[in-house]
């Protein structure tokens, strides 16, 4: 068979004809073919194309317009979206968290002030240059990703942010492994969390490699800018450890100056930590008996009495939690029959079979 007649050149021809085509559909819409497709799809709107409209007046020319059309792929549009939470909503349900008595307290003032700060902008009175970044310390599982998501709800009721959602990213969203990719990188982060709270955990982590190949530094500088440019619709909440976070502030005097208030997040106490345990049964429907929940409130206490600096607080609780199920199932699947009340039942036979070394790392 001669090559001109052979199928596989003609598939290989098909390909390379693909793979040019998709190239160039890349480069006219200005994106990076590694990113992800389904996000333009359907998170974000698409800009339109050669439009050569001037922009407004007021801004620097960093403008795109988007398509006002009816997007049937935007989350706003579906129908299945549940409608935003109102502001009495948003705070029942951080006062109803375990625990946390001192940050609702902090939550609640922070709120309090930024409503009558707006109240005095609105009625012409003298505006205080209030910045609204925060800083959350705590060990892991002390609830501040929910407190975050529920500050940045609260925001949007009382008009300080027009989305209120919260992007959640770590070092390796932020940070690239060559030269020109970490700033475009952070922007895009930045991007995504526009008229929200962009909640960046473990912080410290940014500064904490120095070397030449580590662009931890370019990271923070960019996204120093960014929230200065965009300082009226983007409020950025950094969390980690409380001594590492200071060392972080201490890195850059722009951090200093942007990130002035403090929620510390204290490990929750033993009975704390059983009343999270008794909310996941509750949740999920399922039922300890009185013995397998006097030994978990035994094993809870351990944990807490051993507890390093790491020590992961509620995600323990789900651990030992998940570790149960997976027991449980274990036991019943032995079973020929098994009834409805013991599919809900965790046994301290159940309990027995948890290593607590485990649930300590």
């Amino acid at each position: 068979m001669s090559d001109i007649n052979n199928p596989l050149n003609n598939g290989r021809r098909h390909n390379e004809d693909l793979n040019k085509l998709l190239d160039e559909m890349d480069s006219i819409l200005k994106r990076n073919p590694m990113r992800g497709v389904y996000d333009d799809l359907f998170a974000n709107k698409l800009p339109i194309i050669e439009d050569n409209t001037a922009p407004p007046n007021g801004t620097d020319g960093q403008y795109a317009r988007f398509d006002p059309g009816n997007n049937p792929f935007e989350p706003e549009e579906t129908e299945d979206a549940p409608p935003p939470k109102s502001l009495e909503e948003l705070m029942e349900e951080l006062n109803s968290l375990v625990g946390l008595k001192k940050v609702k307290e902090d939550v609640k003032s922070l709120t309090n002030v930024v409503k009558i700060m707006k109240m005095r902008k609105e009625r012409g009175l003298p505006e205080v240059d209030m910045s609204l970044h925060l800083v959350f310390t705590g060990n892991p599982g002390t609830g501040k990703t929910t407190v975050a998501r529920l500050l940045s709800g609260i925001y949007r009721e009382i008009g300080v942010l027009s989305k209120g959602h919260l992007v959640e990213v770590d070092r390796s969203r932020l940070v690239a492994k060559y030269v020109g990719q970490t700033a475009p990188q952070v922007m895009e982060v930045v991007n995504e969390a526009m008229g929200g709270v962009l909640f960046i955990d473990e912080a410290y982590s940014l500064v904490s490699r120095r070397g030449e190949n580590d662009f931890g530094y370019e990271a923070v500088d960019t996204l120093l800018k960014a929230m200065e440019d965009n300082r009226d619709d983007l409020i950025v909440i950094v969390a980690g450890y409380p001594d590492k976070m200071e060392e972080f502030l201490d890195s850059n005097p722009g951090l200093q100056s942007r990130f002035n208030k403090y929620i510390n997040f204290d490990d929750y106490s033993p009975e704390e930590l059983m009343d999270i345990f008794r909310g996941m049964c509750k949740k999920n429907g399922y039922k300890p008996t009185e013995d397998a929940e006097e030994k978990v409130k035994q094993m809870l206490e351990f944990l807490h009495e051993t507890r390093s600096d790491s020590f992961a607080n509620a995600r323990t609780v789900r651990n030992l939690f998940e570790k149960l199920l997976t027991i449980q199932a274990d036991r019943l699947a032995e079973k020929e029959s098994v009834s409805d009340e013991e599919l809900s039942l965790i046994t301290e036979e159940d309990l027995d079979k948890i290593d607590l070394n485990e649930l300590m790392r």
